[in-house]
């Protein structure tokens, strides 16, 4: 019985497998996503305004052929579908 005492305590005390290595948290920031290819696509561009509606902050989408990808977004916004 003592010896399965101290065969466990020490099992503890080393673990199995030796010490755990933490992985590097991502940055979503530095993380490159593909361009979507928009020279087959429809215009739908949607352009992004501040929360009164009067100043454009951003735009996204495809535009004649060409991503079009600038400023910020946010819930006030129009979509123009035509070149």
């Amino acid at each position: 019985m003592r010896t399965f005492l101290i065969g466990g305590l020490m099992a503890m005390a080393v673990g199995c497998g030796g010490p755990l290595e933490q992985e590097e948290a991502s940055n979503l920031a530095t993380q490159e996503a593909p361009l979507p290819d928009c020279s087959n696509s429809a215009t739908s561009v949607r352009t992004y305004y501040d929360a009164t509606g009067t100043t454009v902050i951003g735009e996204r989408g495809c535009d004649c052929g060409f991503w079009i990808n600038w400023g910020q977004i946010s819930s006030v916004y129009d979509i123009r579908t035509s070149c």
